[in-house]
């Protein structure tokens, strides 16, 4: 009896609580951390389901019957980096990854009814530190010299190898350079600026500056990330007319960053205020067709055949002495009603045309084997059949 009163008083408590309610959380890269239930599976009959990204993680029904990443796909991206306290159904993340940023959604079970919890995780790579900068593989990211290009005789050098001169804007004039950056930096001859593109794990390390007044250090951290994350392009496919919305996997993007169509800049995150379309050419081909959330999420409306091609999120970070790009790239693919009708005509055309052929071939066939085992003879003058079975004389 005490026990079927706890399990109530347990049931008034978790119903008491909202249907959807959200935490945020924050860690460091390679850091572990836990998303709690506060709930025992011994004290009643709980179902707990963890999603991340609306993909099903893990699951356990009872005590000791918890199971992570039945698919293949959850596999690809936690390898074994999943664990379920087999109690209380509580889920850890070990070693995480930038790439484990996102919401993860907690869905209890009890009696036939459901409720969630969102956790909102933002896994940061490398150090918070004013001297250091950290960055993702593939990211771009630009060292702030502040010093005119045109008045100043500064290097920049990578552990004591030269990789640029600002005076006559020279990059890497010696094999060694070339060798390591291959055409990946470029020099602002304004600001003596220098910015690493396409960055990778081996460009981590101390950047330094020479000047007149004295030596700059940078100090760069780059972060890796799963092969399959690398370069990837989210595909979308459309039929003319419809909507289609572009979704990052980025949460909390900063300000200054901007939709890109073809290298035309279509929308620009600034915060509360909603800019589509500043430029002209924007104008002329979208013409107030699009639509910009708070997420950063970009919506186009009524799509046409046009609108397909490449579309860019470049994701600006400034922090003190650097600026980080990050690109999220995806493609559309608008298919034309026009289009649609050919294909579907030339489908009807195809099965009538092979309708067609089947019964002219069936027609031959008949035909064959009805004069299949004839003869021909001539009477009076007139070709005449005679059956196979008949039995022919002749007269001497």
């Amino acid at each position: 009896m005490f026990g079927g009163i706890v399990t109530r008083l347990f049931i008034v408590l978790f119903y008491g609580l909202s249907s959807l309610a959200s935490d945020l959380l924050s860690v460091k890269e390679g850091q572990s951390f836990t998303l709690p239930t506060d709930v025992n599976l011994i004290q009643t009959d709980i179902r707990i389901k963890w999603y991340f990204n609306n993909m099903r993680i893990a699951q356990i029904n009872r005590v000791h019957d918890g199971k992570t990443c039945t698919d293949d796909l959850c596999k690809e991206r936690f390898s074994d980096r999943l664990k379920l306290d087999q109690q209380t159904g509580s889920l850890t993340i070990t070693n995480t990854r930038t790439t484990d940023s996102g919401d993860y959604k907690l869905m209890i079970t009890i009696y036939s009814s459901d409720r969630e919890h969102i956790f909102s995780v933002s896994v940061n790579c490398g150090s918070d530190a004013l001297d250091e900068v950290s960055v993702i593989k593939g990211d771009s990211v630009t060292l702030h010299a502040g010093v005119r290009a045109d008045q100043d005789r500064s290097v920049w050098y990578y552990n004591d190898i030269r990789i640029a001169q600002i005076s006559g804007g020279k990059i890497c004039t010696d094999d060694q350079c070339k060798v390591k950056f291959r055409d990946r930096l470029k020099l602002d001859h304004q600001t003596a600026s220098l910015t690493i593109m396409n960055i990778r794990e081996t460009d981590a390390g101390p950047y330094k500056l020479t000047k007149r007044d004295g030596d700059e250090i940078f100090s760069v951290i780059v972060c890796g990330v799963p092969g399959a994350q690398m370069n990837k392009v989210k595909k979308k496919s459309v039929k003319e007319g419809e909507s289609v919305t572009l979704d990052p996997d980025v949460i909390n993007i900063p300000n200054n960053s901007t939709w890109n169509f073809n290298e035309i800049v279509i929308a620009v995150i600034t915060g509360d205020l909603i800019n589509t379309c500043t430029g002209d050419p924007c104008k002329e081909k979208f013409q107030e067709r699009l639509s910009l959330h708070q997420t950063g999420s970009l919506t186009i409306v009524n799509t046409t055949a046009t609108d397909s091609g490449g579309y860019q999120l470049k994701i600006n970070e400034f922090r003190s002495r650097y600026r980080i790009e990050r690109i999220q790239r995806f493609n559309v693919t608008v298919t034309s009603s026009a289009a649609v009708t050919r294909v579907r005509f030339a489908g009807v055309a195809g099965a009538v045309l092979l309708f067609v052929s089947a019964v002219i071939i069936l027609i031959v066939q008949s035909r064959r084997k009805q004069d299949k085992g004839n003869y021909s003879a001539v009477k009076n003058g007139k070709p005449q059949s005679i059956p196979a079975e008949t039995v022919i004389t002749y007269k001497k």
